[in-house]
This record gives C-alpha cells, structure tokens and sequence, in this order.
C-alpha cells in the first residue's frame, strides 16, 4: 500500500477551507435549500440494508472532496491488495484475508504461494460434520449422553465475535445452550459452571497461539472441574468433551485434545475477523450449518458490493469518510452505536474491539507519529434504554457525537405494537437530534413557570449528526452483511490515514507485566522494585490477602 499522509494531500487542504465555510451550517438549512437531499444521500444494499446519511453536516461538495481524498491516497490499491492476499499486515509480514473466509467461489486466492482456498473449504466440510454430529445427536458424552451445553473459552476475538453473532440471531437457535467464558476473573468461568453438567457439556477452547493466557487459565480450570466432577481422568474421555481451535497443534494435544478434535485457525486471519471461521465454531452450533452459511453469504455479497463499487455508491466508504469527516475537522472523539434491537446488545461492544484495536494507532506507516486523529472511542447500547440514560448529553450537552442508528424494519416477533412504538423511537430521535425544537415549546406540565424563561431550557439546537442504517429483516444474511460493512468502513480508515490497522502491539505491555506482577503478588516479601503506587497496591493486596 501507499504511504501517504492524508494531511499532505490536495483533498486534505481543500477540506480544511470547506470546513470553515461549512461547520456553522446548521442541518436544517441543508434541507431548506435542497429538501430531497435524502434523495442523493440514500443507498440501498440488495434490499437487505438501507442507508440514510442525509442527516449529517456536510453536502456534495464535502463528498466529492472526502472522495478525491480517496483518490489521493490511493484506496482502490489498496482495497485490491487486500483481497488478493498481498501481506499488508506489514509489521507481522502477514496477508489480511478474512474476505476469503467467506467466499464462495471456487476461484484460489493465494497467501503468498499457498492457494488457501481448498484449507478453508476443506474446514467448512469438517465443521459441517461436526457440527451435525453434535445437534444431532450422534455425538455423545462420556456417559452416552447428548450434548446439551456448549462453553466458549476465549477471549477478545475468539469471544465477542461469536457471542455477538449468537445472541443477536437468538431467534434462530436450536436446542443446544451456548455459555461464554472470557475473563479470567473466577466469578465468570464459575458462573457458567454452575449451569451445565459435564456429562452433557462439550468446551470448544478458541486461542490462536495457544498461548493466551486468560483462555489457557480458564480452559485449564475447566479440565480439572472436568476431571473432578466426573472423578475420572482419561484423556480419551477428555475428547469426548473437549475441542479447540488454533494454529498451534502442538500445544493444543499437551493440553490433552486430540488432533482430530483440534480446528484450524491462520495466521493471516485476525482474531477480531475471525468469526468466519471455526472460530464461529459456536455459532455453527448454535444457528445451524445452513445459517452459518447464510451469515457467510451475507458478508460475501458485502465484499463483492464493496470490492466492485464506485466509491460514490460504496456505502463502507462513504461511512469512513464521514467518520474521518467529523474525527478530523469537528475534532469529534466518539462515535455512538445504537442498536434499536434488544438481541443486539452486545454489537456495540463488538464493534468497539473491532475499530479501536483496529485504528487505535498514533504512528503511521511510515513510522512517524501521526499528526491527525485515528480512530473515535466507540460506546453504545439498544435504544430505547439509552433513551431514559445518556441522550440527554447527546441533545443538549456540550459535546457532538455522531451516532449510527440499527433497526429492522421487520421484526422477528409477532408484538407488532411493540416493534411500532420502537421504530417511532427511532425515527424520533434521529428527526430530534438533527433538527432540534427551537422553534416550539416542548410540552412541559410545569405550567406557572415563565414560559420565555423556561424555553432557554427546553430549547434544542439540534444539529447534532446521525446515520440511519435499516435491516429489512435481522436474519443471518443481514447480519453477515452489515458485520462485513463495519468492517471494510474500518479498513477504509485505516488505509487513508496512513495505519496498520491488523496489528495490536498496544496489547502486548500488558500482558507481560501482568506476568512479571503476578510473580510479585505470590511472593512473600514486599515488593520494592515498581513506582511507589505500584509497589504500594501491590503490597496492600498481599497484607490483606493475608487477614
């Protein structure tokens, strides 16, 4: 890829001067002077995705700069580069190709000289089998019973992915139960172990390297509770109770699993776009095969629509660019998430892994430090809730933050008034957000107040930015579609301002401190050799661990 700085483009300084002829524009306005606005700022993905991001700051004159700044930075080379598996993961001489996970072609794409598409279809027949095995009964535990239960052991990728997907598609599970195990905090792995019985329980331990030490911990902890609730330790019988996936085969069968219980995991597949993989090896069991190749299809028919589109019609760009808009020029900080689906609870902290490990960077690729902003903080929740929380600050506090609004237009319920209420909520607060009530009172039961003076605070300037985005039906299609839009808009950044986006080296310190802690914590002297507030919450936990 290209290493240019955004901010040394033409685009990039002509956006500067737009900005200052625009940022006082208030979105009323937009619509006085051009009332079907929406008309041109409306895009519709194969009628499963609808698009609406006419209420946003910004006009043509602000696309057609965003999209020659794509121009400039060379986009569509390196959006090509992607898909064809050349290793743009530069610091870990890595190819990015979770695109090809989902492909449903019979076309070789090729990681350096290696054609991984007969790997990948060749585990999509393993987990095909497995899966059927299992939801059919024909897999059985040590005791011959069915299995019941599945536990996920994982964390970060190999955990949020799937259980987003899982709940937020509840509507289209089958019998078996899906438990979710991440932190290594003893509260969670016990929580879930005091719902499942182990003679109808299957673990599906997820760790790329096999290294990961809160999955290592929890997979071993849940070994040992194996073995002593079932008073048995028989490795054979271990296979019948546990499955991993990873690409570290060798650790994997110390650990006690079997090779032919072990599912393949690449190298050039990020944990955090790894759902497409066996690492979905619990949505597969929870969905079904069939829906699992829905999702597939879904994110498939986004990468094509994102791959051959112009950028004027490519809704994954134009979504970055209007974040990169507001980051850059409005000096926003976040951006809000707001699922108006209740089964979508977790998709705003899915997407908060996804972006901020993704473009949380502050040195570009060339290995300077950047001088513009990289990435928002992504928070959220489902509306209506958010609703009676934090709007508040979004109407009328001092910040701005853009926000994506998700509904269905459908549901999958049959509370029909209920789904109507909600989409009133919905289409109400966008309407709100943008155009305010500064115009008319709000309807206020404190009736003896001064109403001039009361209007200062009922007052709402609006002008406060939003994208509408609508699935005709939550299903698994739509979802896979919509996982790969946020995808490709977070590639889309990355690229023009000048990221790695598939590295995480910020996580790594952590991680090794946390080691070198941990040895501390266990010993028995006072530790002297940290700053004074390290080696004081330090020794403060051994005394009163102690008492």
């Amino acid at each position: 890829m290209k290493n240019i700085n955004p901010i040394n483009t033409d685009a990039w300084k002509k956006l500067q001067q737009h900005f200052i002829e625009i940022k006082n524009i208030h979105i009323k306005n937009f619509f006085d002077k051009f009332p079907n606005r929406y008309k041109t700022m409306f895009r519709n993905f194969q009628d499963a995705i609808f698009i609406d991001f006419s209420k946003n700051r910004l006009n043509e004159e602000t696309l057609n700069l965003l999209f020659q700044l794509c121009e400039e930075t060379h986009l569509r080379s390196a959006i090509n580069a992607m898909f064809e598996g050349k290793k743009i993961n530069v610091t870990e001489n890595r190819s990015v190709l979770h695109t090809a996970l989902r492909n449903r072609t019979i076309h070789p794409i090729f990681s350096g000289n290696l054609n991984v598409m007969p790997l990948i279809h060749d585990e999509l027949n393993r987990i095909k089998n497995f899966s059927d095995t299992v939801i059919q009964g024909i897999w059985k535990g040590y005791t011959e019973k069915n299995i019941t239960d599945i536990v996920n052991i994982g964390i970060g990728g190999s955990d949020l992915g799937p259980k987003m997907v899982v709940e937020s598609l509840k509507d289209y599970q089958n019998h078996l139960k899906i438990h979710f195990v991440s932190n290594i905090d003893g509260s969670h792995i016990k929580s879930v172990l005091d719902q499942v019985n182990p003679e109808t329980t299957l673990f599906i331990v997820v760790s790329k390297t096999f290294n990961t030490e809160e999955t290592l911990f929890n997979a071993h902890y849940a070994k040992e509770w194996f073995f002593k609730r079932t008073k048995l330790k028989n490795i054979k019988i271990l296979a019948k109770h546990f499955i991993a996936v990873s690409e570290n085969i060798t650790k994997t069968i110390s650990f006690g699993i079997p090779r032919e219980n072990i599912f393949q995991f690449w190298d050039w597949v990020g944990g955090r776009y790894s759902l497409w993989s066996a690492v979905g090896l619990s949505i597969v069991l929870s969905l079904g095969f069939d829906n699992f190749l829905s999702l597939l299809d879904g994110a498939y028919n986004m990468d094509q629509h994102f791959f051959h589109n112009e950028f004027y019609n490519n809704i994954p760009v134009i979504l970055a660019l209007i974040s990169i808009w507001y980051m850059n020029f409005f000096n926003t900080e976040t951006e809000a998430i707001f699922p108006y689906d209740q089964n979508m609870i977790n998709f705003p902290f899915y997407l908060q892994q996804a972006v901020m490990e993704s473009n949380g960077k502050s040195i570009n690729r060339l290995g300077k430090r950047v001088q513009w902003k990289t990435c928002p903080v992504i928070w959220g929740s489902p509306g209506t809730n958010g609703q009676h929380a934090f709007y508040q600050m979004l109407h009328q506090g001092t910040t701005l933050i853009p926000c994506d609004f998700i509904i269905s237009i459908t549901p999958n319920h049959t509370l029909l008034e209920h789904h109507n209420r909600l989409t009133a909520h919905f289409i109400a607060q966008t309407r709100a957000l943008a155009f305010g009530s500064n115009d008319n009172f709000l309807k206020c039961k404190y009736h003896n107040q001064d109403k001039d003076f009361l209007h200062i605070f009922q007052s709402l300037q609006g002008n406060h930015p939003s994208n509408s985005i609508l699935l005709n039906h939550l299903n698994p299609f739509s979802l896979g579609s919509l996982i790969a839009l946020y995808e490709h808009k977070i590639f889309v950044q990355g690229v023009i301002l000048n990221i790695f986006s598939f590295d995480q080296w910020g996580v790594e310190l952590g991680k090794q401190l946390a080691s070198e802690i941990y040895a501390d914590i266990t010993s028995s002297c006072s530790t002297i050799k940290y700053d004074t507030s390290t080696n004081n919450i330090i020794n403060l936990c051994k005394k009163r661990k102690k008492n």
